[in-house]
Protein backbone atom coordinates (compact mmCIF):
# COMPACT_ATOMS: atom_id res chain seq x y z
CA UNK A 1 0.00 0.00 0.00
CA UNK A 2 1.77 3.86 -0.89
CA UNK A 3 1.36 6.67 0.87
CA UNK A 4 0.14 9.48 -0.51
CA UNK A 5 -0.74 13.10 0.43
CA UNK A 6 -2.78 15.06 -1.80
CA UNK A 7 -2.68 18.83 -1.44
CA UNK A 8 -5.66 21.12 -2.48
CA UNK A 9 -5.52 24.85 -3.03
CA UNK A 10 -9.12 26.16 -2.30
CA UNK A 11 -11.20 28.59 -4.48
CA UNK A 12 -14.55 29.45 -4.86
CA UNK A 13 -15.36 28.47 -8.18
CA UNK A 14 -12.65 25.42 -8.54
CA UNK A 15 -9.97 23.84 -6.92
CA UNK A 16 -5.96 23.02 -7.62
CA UNK A 17 -5.15 19.26 -6.18
CA UNK A 18 -1.94 17.54 -6.51
CA UNK A 19 -0.36 14.72 -5.32
CA UNK A 20 2.63 13.79 -3.79
CA UNK A 21 4.49 10.34 -2.72
CA UNK A 22 6.46 9.55 -0.22
CA UNK A 23 9.63 11.07 -1.35
CA UNK A 24 8.11 14.55 -2.24
CA UNK A 25 7.40 13.66 -6.03
CA UNK A 26 4.67 15.05 -7.69
CA UNK A 27 2.08 12.26 -9.51
CA UNK A 28 -0.18 14.34 -10.74
CA UNK A 29 -1.61 17.86 -10.57
CA UNK A 30 -4.70 18.86 -12.07
CA UNK A 31 -7.57 21.66 -11.84
CA UNK A 32 -11.07 20.11 -10.18
CA UNK A 33 -14.31 22.30 -10.54
CA UNK A 34 -15.84 22.81 -7.17
CA UNK A 35 -19.11 20.18 -7.96
CA UNK A 36 -20.14 17.21 -6.78
CA UNK A 37 -19.50 15.00 -9.54
CA UNK A 38 -15.51 16.97 -10.52
CA UNK A 39 -15.03 16.18 -6.53
CA UNK A 40 -16.00 12.68 -6.74
CA UNK A 41 -14.09 11.80 -10.09
CA UNK A 42 -11.17 13.25 -7.96
CA UNK A 43 -11.26 10.96 -4.93
CA UNK A 44 -11.61 7.97 -7.53
CA UNK A 45 -8.40 9.24 -8.84
CA UNK A 46 -6.90 8.85 -5.97
CA UNK A 47 -7.03 4.97 -5.42
CA UNK A 48 -8.50 2.72 -3.33
CA UNK A 49 -5.21 1.02 -2.44
CA UNK A 50 -3.47 3.54 -1.46
CA UNK A 51 -3.03 5.37 2.35
CA UNK A 52 -4.29 8.92 1.03
CA UNK A 53 -4.42 12.17 3.45
CA UNK A 54 -5.43 15.02 2.13
CA UNK A 55 -4.60 18.62 3.46
CA UNK A 56 -6.67 22.15 2.75
CA UNK A 57 -5.53 25.66 3.17
CA UNK A 58 -9.06 26.44 3.82
CA UNK A 59 -11.87 25.67 5.97
CA UNK A 60 -14.82 28.19 5.32
CA UNK A 61 -17.48 27.59 2.87
CA UNK A 62 -15.24 27.25 -0.55
CA UNK A 63 -14.02 23.80 0.88
CA UNK A 64 -17.83 23.06 2.79
CA UNK A 65 -18.61 20.84 -0.73
CA UNK A 66 -14.80 18.92 -0.66
CA UNK A 67 -14.69 18.55 3.08
CA UNK A 68 -18.14 16.62 3.08
CA UNK A 69 -17.57 14.22 0.61
CA UNK A 70 -14.18 13.09 1.34
CA UNK A 71 -15.54 12.56 5.35
CA UNK A 72 -18.40 10.59 3.62
CA UNK A 73 -15.74 8.61 1.45
CA UNK A 74 -14.07 8.25 5.06
CA UNK A 75 -10.83 10.23 3.95
CA UNK A 76 -8.79 12.04 6.39
CA UNK A 77 -8.50 15.71 6.14
CA UNK A 78 -5.68 18.09 7.66
CA UNK A 79 -5.89 21.84 7.44
CA UNK A 80 -2.62 23.89 6.85
CA UNK A 81 -3.25 27.30 8.02
CA UNK A 82 -2.68 29.69 4.69
CA UNK A 83 0.44 31.68 6.53
CA UNK A 84 2.33 27.89 6.87
CA UNK A 85 1.61 27.82 3.19
CA UNK A 86 3.61 31.07 2.48
CA UNK A 87 6.05 30.25 4.80
CA UNK A 88 6.61 26.50 3.75
CA UNK A 89 6.70 27.90 0.19
CA UNK A 90 10.09 29.91 -0.04
CA UNK A 91 11.84 26.66 0.84
CA UNK A 92 10.96 25.15 -2.26
CA UNK A 93 12.37 25.61 -5.75
CA UNK A 94 10.87 29.10 -7.67
CA UNK A 95 9.60 32.51 -7.08
CA UNK A 96 6.18 31.59 -9.07
CA UNK A 97 2.93 31.56 -7.15
CA UNK A 98 0.35 29.76 -8.50
CA UNK A 99 -2.13 27.45 -7.90
CA UNK A 100 -0.91 24.83 -9.26
CA UNK A 101 2.74 25.63 -6.51
CA UNK A 102 0.41 26.19 -3.61
CA UNK A 103 -1.13 22.97 -3.73
CA UNK A 104 2.59 20.78 -4.31
CA UNK A 105 3.86 22.65 -1.44
CA UNK A 106 0.00 22.24 0.60
CA UNK A 107 0.70 18.48 0.36
CA UNK A 108 4.74 18.59 1.23
CA UNK A 109 3.85 20.32 4.42
CA UNK A 110 1.34 17.71 5.32
CA UNK A 111 4.04 14.87 4.25
CA UNK A 112 6.72 16.51 6.21
CA UNK A 113 4.95 17.60 9.28
CA UNK A 114 2.53 15.92 11.72
CA UNK A 115 1.38 18.08 13.88
CA UNK A 116 -1.84 19.57 11.95
CA UNK A 117 -5.14 19.14 13.26
CA UNK A 118 -7.39 16.81 11.26
CA UNK A 119 -10.67 18.65 9.63
CA UNK A 120 -13.69 17.30 11.66
CA UNK A 121 -16.77 17.63 9.92
CA UNK A 122 -18.71 20.02 12.15
CA UNK A 123 -22.38 19.01 13.52
CA UNK A 124 -25.31 20.78 12.13
CA UNK A 125 -25.30 22.92 15.22
CA UNK A 126 -22.05 24.02 14.96
CA UNK A 127 -22.72 24.91 11.09
CA UNK A 128 -25.83 26.71 12.04
CA UNK A 129 -23.71 28.99 14.70
CA UNK A 130 -20.68 29.45 12.33
CA UNK A 131 -23.15 31.08 9.50
CA UNK A 132 -25.19 32.80 12.35
CA UNK A 133 -22.09 34.36 13.83
CA UNK A 134 -20.37 35.05 10.93
CA UNK A 135 -23.38 37.23 9.31
CA UNK A 136 -23.81 38.87 12.33
CA UNK A 137 -19.76 40.06 12.12
CA UNK A 138 -20.92 41.36 8.79
CA UNK A 139 -23.64 43.20 9.67
CA UNK A 140 -21.65 45.30 12.64
CA UNK A 141 -18.89 45.45 9.97
CA UNK A 142 -21.54 47.43 8.26
CA UNK A 143 -23.15 48.81 10.84
CA UNK A 144 -19.40 50.56 11.75
CA UNK A 145 -18.61 52.06 8.46
CA UNK A 146 -22.12 53.26 7.81
CA UNK A 147 -21.77 55.36 11.12
CA UNK A 148 -19.10 56.68 9.97
CA UNK A 149 -20.58 57.77 7.13
CA UNK A 150 -23.24 59.29 8.81
CA UNK A 151 -21.16 61.59 11.17
CA UNK A 152 -19.15 62.74 8.16
CA UNK A 153 -22.19 63.84 6.06
CA UNK A 154 -23.15 65.38 9.44
CA UNK A 155 -20.18 67.68 10.07
CA UNK A 156 -21.03 68.88 6.07
CA UNK A 157 -24.19 70.20 7.73
CA UNK A 158 -23.59 71.38 11.54
CA UNK A 159 -20.21 70.13 13.19
CA UNK A 160 -21.82 70.90 16.16
CA UNK A 161 -25.02 68.95 15.89
CA UNK A 162 -22.64 65.80 15.00
CA UNK A 163 -20.65 66.27 17.98
CA UNK A 164 -23.56 66.68 20.26
CA UNK A 165 -25.19 63.84 19.44
CA UNK A 166 -24.99 59.89 20.06
CA UNK A 167 -24.89 57.95 16.62
CA UNK A 168 -25.25 54.55 17.77
CA UNK A 169 -28.58 55.43 19.72
CA UNK A 170 -31.44 54.42 18.20
CA UNK A 171 -33.09 57.40 19.33
CA UNK A 172 -30.52 59.66 17.65
CA UNK A 173 -31.02 57.49 14.46
CA UNK A 174 -34.59 58.19 14.18
CA UNK A 175 -34.21 61.80 15.08
CA UNK A 176 -31.92 62.16 11.89
CA UNK A 177 -34.21 60.22 9.39
CA UNK A 178 -36.56 62.54 9.61
CA UNK A 179 -34.49 65.83 11.17
CA UNK A 180 -31.25 66.00 10.01
CA UNK A 181 -30.19 70.35 9.35
CA UNK A 182 -30.55 73.09 12.12
CA UNK A 183 -33.27 74.68 10.29
CA UNK A 184 -35.22 71.74 10.28
CA UNK A 185 -34.88 70.94 14.04
CA UNK A 186 -35.70 74.24 15.18
CA UNK A 187 -38.84 74.51 12.80
CA UNK A 188 -39.68 71.63 14.57
CA UNK A 189 -39.56 72.49 17.88
CA UNK A 190 -39.69 70.65 21.19
CA UNK A 191 -43.24 68.79 21.01
CA UNK A 192 -43.01 67.64 17.34
CA UNK A 193 -39.43 65.97 18.28
CA UNK A 194 -40.23 64.76 21.29
CA UNK A 195 -43.81 63.41 19.43
CA UNK A 196 -41.82 61.47 16.51
CA UNK A 197 -39.39 60.19 18.61
CA UNK A 198 -41.98 58.35 21.31
CA UNK A 199 -44.44 57.39 17.86
CA UNK A 200 -41.09 55.53 17.23
CA UNK A 201 -40.70 53.79 20.77
CA UNK A 202 -37.52 55.86 21.40
CA UNK A 203 -35.86 55.69 25.06
CA UNK A 204 -35.22 58.98 25.87
CA UNK A 205 -36.79 60.89 23.95
CA UNK A 206 -36.51 63.77 25.55
CA UNK A 207 -32.85 64.26 26.45
CA UNK A 208 -32.17 63.48 22.71
CA UNK A 209 -33.91 66.05 21.42
CA UNK A 210 -32.93 68.99 24.11
CA UNK A 211 -29.46 67.71 23.09
CA UNK A 212 -30.86 68.12 19.10
CA UNK A 213 -32.29 71.70 20.20
CA UNK A 214 -29.48 73.00 22.09
CA UNK A 215 -26.85 72.13 19.34
CA UNK A 216 -28.81 73.76 16.57
CA UNK A 217 -29.48 76.89 18.46
CA UNK A 218 -25.70 77.54 18.20
CA UNK A 219 -25.93 77.37 14.01
CA UNK A 220 -27.84 79.74 11.63
CA UNK A 221 -25.25 79.56 8.42
CA UNK A 222 -26.82 77.52 6.27
CA UNK A 223 -23.82 75.10 4.50
CA UNK A 224 -23.34 74.52 0.53
CA UNK A 225 -24.80 71.01 -0.33
CA UNK A 226 -26.17 70.67 2.70
CA UNK A 227 -30.00 69.76 1.00
CA UNK A 228 -27.73 66.91 -0.41
CA UNK A 229 -26.21 66.13 2.72
CA UNK A 230 -29.39 66.07 4.37
CA UNK A 231 -31.06 63.49 2.16
CA UNK A 232 -28.03 61.41 2.01
CA UNK A 233 -27.82 61.69 5.98
CA UNK A 234 -31.66 60.28 6.16
CA UNK A 235 -30.57 57.60 3.92
CA UNK A 236 -27.91 56.42 5.95
CA UNK A 237 -30.15 56.49 9.26
CA UNK A 238 -33.04 54.89 8.20
CA UNK A 239 -30.29 51.82 6.64
CA UNK A 240 -28.78 51.94 9.90
CA UNK A 241 -32.68 51.53 11.98
CA UNK A 242 -32.60 48.46 9.49
CA UNK A 243 -29.27 46.95 10.18
CA UNK A 244 -30.30 47.20 14.07
CA UNK A 245 -33.59 45.46 14.00
CA UNK A 246 -31.79 43.21 11.73
CA UNK A 247 -28.74 42.44 14.38
CA UNK A 248 -31.23 41.86 17.07
CA UNK A 249 -33.55 39.26 15.34
CA UNK A 250 -29.89 37.36 14.71
CA UNK A 251 -29.03 38.05 18.11
CA UNK A 252 -32.37 35.76 19.14
CA UNK A 253 -31.76 33.65 16.27
CA UNK A 254 -28.20 32.61 17.92
CA UNK A 255 -29.47 32.58 21.34
CA UNK A 256 -31.82 29.99 20.05
CA UNK A 257 -29.54 28.39 18.34
CA UNK A 258 -27.33 27.63 20.98
CA UNK A 259 -29.10 26.85 23.69
CA UNK A 260 -30.12 23.36 21.91
CA UNK A 261 -25.91 22.57 22.56
CA UNK A 262 -26.04 20.33 25.57
CA UNK A 263 -23.09 22.22 27.52
CA UNK A 264 -25.28 25.72 27.05
CA UNK A 265 -25.58 25.81 30.22
CA UNK A 266 -22.62 25.30 31.41
CA UNK A 267 -20.62 28.25 29.22
CA UNK A 268 -23.45 30.65 30.58
CA UNK A 269 -22.97 29.45 33.77
CA UNK A 270 -19.79 31.37 33.76
CA UNK A 271 -19.46 35.01 34.29
CA UNK A 272 -19.48 37.11 31.25
CA UNK A 273 -20.09 34.63 28.98
CA UNK A 274 -23.37 36.02 27.01
CA UNK A 275 -25.05 33.87 24.39
CA UNK A 276 -23.28 35.73 21.46
CA UNK A 277 -19.77 34.86 23.06
CA UNK A 278 -20.55 30.95 24.20
CA UNK A 279 -22.10 30.73 20.34
CA UNK A 280 -18.47 32.12 19.20
CA UNK A 281 -16.83 29.83 21.78
CA UNK A 282 -18.75 26.58 20.52
CA UNK A 283 -17.18 28.04 17.06
CA UNK A 284 -14.06 28.24 17.15
CA UNK A 285 -13.41 25.65 19.71
CA UNK A 286 -15.84 22.58 18.18
CA UNK A 287 -15.05 19.16 20.32
CA UNK A 288 -12.99 20.54 23.35
CA UNK A 289 -11.35 16.79 23.56
CA UNK A 290 -9.19 18.12 20.49
CA UNK A 291 -7.05 19.47 22.90
CA UNK A 292 -5.12 17.81 25.17
CA UNK A 293 -5.16 20.19 28.28
CA UNK A 294 -5.86 23.83 29.10
CA UNK A 295 -2.18 25.23 28.01
CA UNK A 296 -3.39 23.70 24.94
CA UNK A 297 -6.13 25.66 24.19
CA UNK A 298 -4.61 28.90 26.00
CA UNK A 299 -2.29 28.86 23.25
CA UNK A 300 -4.69 28.46 20.62
CA UNK A 301 -6.36 31.30 22.11
CA UNK A 302 -3.18 33.76 22.21
CA UNK A 303 -3.18 33.94 26.02
CA UNK A 304 -0.14 32.04 26.60
CA UNK A 305 3.29 33.95 26.17
CA UNK A 306 5.65 32.65 23.87
CA UNK A 307 9.71 32.05 24.67
CA UNK A 308 12.51 33.43 22.42
CA UNK A 309 15.03 32.21 23.97
CA UNK A 310 18.98 32.53 22.50
CA UNK A 311 22.32 31.80 24.20
CA UNK A 312 22.15 33.92 27.62
CA UNK A 313 19.13 35.35 27.17
CA UNK A 314 16.61 33.14 29.01
CA UNK A 315 12.98 33.52 30.32
CA UNK A 316 12.42 35.98 27.54
CA UNK A 317 8.54 35.77 26.81
CA UNK A 318 7.20 38.08 23.87
CA UNK A 319 3.13 37.68 22.56
CA UNK A 320 2.25 34.95 20.40
CA UNK A 321 1.76 35.98 16.81
CA UNK A 322 -0.19 32.96 15.40
CA UNK A 323 -3.76 32.17 17.33
CA UNK A 324 -7.02 31.76 16.98
CA UNK A 325 -8.12 35.80 17.26
CA UNK A 326 -12.03 35.09 17.63
CA UNK A 327 -11.35 33.00 20.52
CA UNK A 328 -9.16 35.17 22.04
CA UNK A 329 -11.58 38.23 21.58
CA UNK A 330 -14.27 36.03 23.17
CA UNK A 331 -12.35 35.29 26.53
CA UNK A 332 -11.02 39.22 26.37
CA UNK A 333 -15.00 40.51 25.47
CA UNK A 334 -15.77 38.35 28.74
CA UNK A 335 -13.39 39.15 31.27
CA UNK A 336 -13.97 42.83 30.52
CA UNK A 337 -17.53 42.39 31.30
CA UNK A 338 -16.96 41.07 34.95
CA UNK A 339 -14.98 44.06 36.04
CA UNK A 340 -18.27 45.74 36.12
CA UNK A 341 -19.37 42.63 39.19
CA UNK A 342 -18.69 41.97 42.00
CA UNK A 343 -17.12 38.38 42.19
CA UNK A 344 -13.96 36.36 41.96
CA UNK A 345 -12.84 37.51 38.26
CA UNK A 346 -13.04 41.16 39.66
CA UNK A 347 -10.96 40.25 42.69
CA UNK A 348 -8.50 38.53 40.50
CA UNK A 349 -7.95 41.42 38.21
CA UNK A 350 -7.63 44.00 40.80
CA UNK A 351 -4.85 41.70 42.73
CA UNK A 352 -2.88 41.73 39.55
CA UNK A 353 -3.18 45.27 38.93
CA UNK A 354 -1.99 45.41 42.95
CA UNK A 355 1.22 43.57 41.36
CA UNK A 356 2.01 46.19 39.27
CA UNK A 357 0.31 45.26 35.84
CA UNK A 358 -1.24 47.32 33.34
CA UNK A 359 -4.68 47.37 32.81
CA UNK A 360 -4.54 44.92 29.70
CA UNK A 361 -1.52 42.39 31.46
CA UNK A 362 -4.42 42.33 34.17
CA UNK A 363 -6.93 41.57 31.57
CA UNK A 364 -5.02 39.29 29.82
CA UNK A 365 -4.27 37.25 32.95
CA UNK A 366 -7.71 37.19 33.89
CA UNK A 367 -8.41 35.87 30.44
CA UNK A 368 -5.94 33.12 31.08
CA UNK A 369 -7.37 32.05 34.47
CA UNK A 370 -10.80 31.53 33.35
CA UNK A 371 -9.57 29.36 30.61
CA UNK A 372 -8.56 27.03 33.14
CA UNK A 373 -12.12 27.62 34.87
CA UNK A 374 -13.81 27.02 31.95
CA UNK A 375 -11.96 23.98 30.82
CA UNK A 376 -12.53 22.50 34.26
CA UNK A 377 -16.63 22.59 34.33
CA UNK A 378 -16.39 21.34 30.74
CA UNK A 379 -14.72 18.88 31.68
CA UNK A 380 -16.62 18.20 34.93
CA UNK A 381 -20.11 18.63 33.02
CA UNK A 382 -20.80 20.82 36.07
CA UNK A 383 -22.52 24.93 36.11
CA UNK A 384 -20.39 27.50 37.60
CA UNK A 385 -21.02 28.48 41.06
CA UNK A 386 -18.88 30.73 43.88
CA UNK A 387 -18.17 27.95 46.28
CA UNK A 388 -16.05 25.00 45.41
CA UNK A 389 -17.54 21.97 44.87
CA UNK A 390 -17.72 19.09 47.99
CA UNK A 391 -14.90 16.52 47.51
CA UNK A 392 -14.83 13.29 49.31
CA UNK A 393 -11.50 11.92 50.68
CA UNK A 394 -10.28 8.95 49.11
Amino acid sequence: MAQVWVGVDAGKQAHHAAAVDVGGRVLWSTRVANDQQAIADLIRRVGAGDEVVWAVDLVGCETALLRAMLALAGQQTLYIPGRTVKTMADGFAGEAKTDARDAVVIANTARMRHDFLPVETPTELIAKLALLVAHRADLVEDWVRTVNRLRRLMLGISPVLERALTFTNVATLILISAFQTPEQIRAAGREQLVAHLRRHRAVNAVKVADQALAAAAEQDLTLPGQDTAANLAAELATHLLQLHRRMRNIDKAIEAAFSDHPQAGIIRSLPGMGALAAAEFIVAVGDLSTFASPDHLAAYAGLAPVARDSGKRVANLRRPQRYNRRLRHVFYMSSLSTLRMNGPSRDYYQRKRAEGRKHQQALIALARRRVDVLWALLRDNRCFQLQPPSTTPA
